[in-house]
């Protein structure tokens, strides 16, 4: 996977970020999410590099990537974290201004970049999800089942990780496969093989399980002291149409409740965009970030 692409580690404030780095041209950050790692780019990470940097990262707590602790608050797995671990990593590899495209919690982080460092998001582009937000302000039985995960891996430790370590390969498998619509079949071998390599680590299943519990406290209380910001930049919202954030809102009017310039459609997909649909997934980040490249050309 990443074939031409440079590995590196880089120290930030309190983790390392694992990435990779490839292609030339405006710098483009890829952020994964749960239960995978940066792999999931794979499929499309070589097309976005013929005409840009793009760099693929680990969020903390997954993959390669470090996994300090989370603390008695969860603040050490906070979105706010998480997001100035990228910022961190990007300005070290010479970038201050630059686009992200995120997928699942990695979306979620690339939101509170936006909201933390608007200076430094150009654009941003969120796959198959609402706000957080939005989510726990919404809770119903169709979205408590479909989402059972959400309140499964806030349960106080150790109860959730006790569970998922007595078979993390088995419980990552049926969260993909549920996920994604009752199949496996449109993950890569060598892609489900680096999320099951990563899955295995109980530090991983640790990590993971602070993350959600971080969005089910310190980031709605984050989230709630910005109620009144919205997003600056421009804002691409992709959704599965056959997944649930598709069945369950209208995710373009949603966004457009908290980012000035937001647009967006439909993939027919489930929740796993890149991997289910990566050429339809590819023609519309591309269109979205050569927009940016022809704006940037006229000024």
């Amino acid at each position: 996977m990443f074939d031409g692409f440079e590995h590196q580690r880089i120290e930030v404030s309190d983790a390392t970020i694992d990435l990779v780095r490839g292609g030339s041209g405006p710098p483009v950050l890829l952020l994964h999410g749960y239960p995978q790692t940066r792999a999931m780019w794979s499929s499309v990470a070589a097309a976005l590099a013929e005409g840009h940097t793009v760099v693929a990262a680990d969020l903390r707590g997954y993959g390669d990537s470090s996994k300090p602790p989370g603390g008695p608050d969860h603040a050490g797995y906070s979105k706010r974290a998480m997001a100035a671990d990228q910022v961190e990593a990007m300005a070290a590899l010479g970038f201050d201004r630059f686009a992200v495209i995120g997928h699942d919690r990695g979306a979620r982080v690339g939101h509170r970049m936006a909201l933390d460092h608007p200076q430094r998001v150009e654009r941003l582009a969120v796959l198959d999800i609402v706000p957080t937000r939005t989510v726990y302000a919404t809770v119903d039985r169709e979205l408590a089942t479909r989402y059972y995960h959400w309140f499964f891996l806030i349960q106080p430790f150790d109860l959730p990780e006790r569970l998922i370590g007595a078979d993390p390969v088995y419980y990552l498998r049926r969260a993909l496969w549920s996920l994604g619509g009752g199949s496996l079949d449109a993950f890569a071998p060598d892609a489900l093989a680096e999320y099951e390599r990563c899955f295995a680590d109980p530090d991983a299943v640790h990590a993971t399980c602070e993350d959600y519990r971080a969005a089910a406290s310190i980031d709605l209380a984050h989230d709630e002291a910005d109620a009144d910001r919205r997003v600056e930049c421009p804002v691409l919202a992709l959704w599965g149409a056959n997944g649930a954030v598709g069945a369950l809102y209208e995710p373009l009017e949603v966004w457009r409740e908290y980012a000035d310039d937001a647009r967006g459609r439909a993939v027919d997909a489930g929740h796993f965009l890149v991997e289910e649909r990566p050429e339809e997934t590819l023609e519309a980040l591309r269109e979205f970030l050569d927009a940016r490249t022809a704006r940037s050309s006229s000024e």
